[in-house]
């Protein structure tokens, strides 16, 4: 997904640090042994490509969309029969569209609908519509003939899965700049294209028992515990909640009144995206930590620099400090963009706690 923040370029950096400052530091308790923690997990990249490898995952995001594709990505863990995934797919792709006017993103989202918003093609609305409609018939036992093969209601699992490959497929065909702040005046070429729905497949791990929350992540801290601890909080102004407004909404398929131009919905206002809010927060979720390791990701664009985060973290144990450039993620248009640069610069902060 295109995604401000997303550690996927930087996710083996990242990984290749976190299991060499452990395994360095901590040599008696082995890596696989271990109850890992992400609490701004975003599209959870960086506890995918450790699930395989560690104990226990504990995931967190406040906002809707991350919590479903936390919840496929790193909850599932017995893999779904692939005869039943191509079943569910065939069906989910084949539904028809023509008599689908009346659904929430066609209605709110898509210029034919005479919401003024170009958000998705007429047909891709449509079709949003009518998986994300069905998803809610099966979960709840409805909408399988009985004739039809695997006729069973679908599992926790399979909704999941099935509705993050949604998101994911939903996001592909989106008229937009990267995020969904705003759409494009004009349908461009990949939103032009036809949604076809793909399998949002997830690593298997089969006796983890991972857990996924949606709370804020200072709330959470006081309740969990483990071995490491990894954050990566927004670093700038922008808040999630309006740049990703309209996953959050297929997420949820709720009914409100979108508000403005873009048809925003409310959205909880982070702190750590305001500058006089965000030294105050992140030294209180690094004082109620219960993890021996704690790894923080934040650039050198944020709105804390790298002296205030160390002069926190070092009050809570010993600290030290890896980094590395890289390409800048690029939304906006360079006259616009506050930091010209076209490389950043990554810390990754290190607290191994008294």
């Amino acid at each position: 997904m295109n995604y401000i923040g997303s550690k996927l370029r930087l996710s083996d950096w990242i990984i290749e640090t976190i299991t060499e400052k452990y395994n360095n530091l901590n040599p008696s308790k082995p890596f696989s042994q271990i109850t890992f923690a992400e609490l701004f997990a975003g599209t959870g990249i960086i506890s995918r490509k450790l699930k395989p490898s560690v104990n226990q995952i504990i995931a967190n995001d406040l906002e809707p969309y991350s919590s479903v594709l936390l919840k496929n990505y790193i909850e599932n863990t017995k893999a779904i029969p692939n005869e039943r995934i191509v079943f569910l797919m065939e069906e989910l792709n084949n539904l028809s569209i023509k008599e689908q006017t009346k659904g929430f993103i066609y209605q709110n989202y898509c210029q034919g609908s005479g919401s003024e918003r170009l958000y998705f093609s007429d047909d891709n609305g449509k079709k949003i519509d009518v998986i994300r409609q069905k998803l809610e018939e099966w979960k709840s036992g409805r909408g399988f003939d009985s004739h039809q093969l695997h006729n069973a209601k679908i599992t926790d699992s399979e909704y999941y899965f099935l509705l993050a490959s949604l998101l994911e497929s939903a996001d592909k065909v989106a008229n937009t700049a990267s995020v969904y702040g705003a759409f494009l005046k004009q349908l461009k070429k990949s939103a032009q294209k036809n949604l076809v729905l793909s399998p949002a497949h997830f690593p298997h791990t089969e006796n983890q028992e991972n857990k996924i929350f949606r709370e804020d992540a200072n709330t959470l801290i006081k309740k969990i515990k483990g071995d490491i601890l990894y954050l990566d909080p927004p670093y700038n102004a922008r808040q999630y909640g309006a740049n990703y407004h309209l996953l959050n909404t297929i997420a949820l398929y709720d009914d409100f009144e979108p508000k403005g131009k873009t048809g925003l919905r409310e959205y909880e206002r982070s702190k750590y995206c305001q500058k006089n809010e965000v030294e105050t927060v992140f030294e209180d979720l690094i004082k109620d930590a219960d993890f021996k390791f704690i790894f923080v990701s934040y650039n050198n664009e944020g709105l804390m620099n790298l002296e205030t985060i160390k002069r926190i973290m070092s009050k809570y144990g010993s600290y030290s400090l890896e980094k590395t450039e890289y390409q800048r993620f690029k939304a906006d248009k360079d006259i616009n963009r506050e930091h010209k640069a076209n490389a950043t610069m990554e810390y990754l902060h290190i607290l191994r706690r008294y």
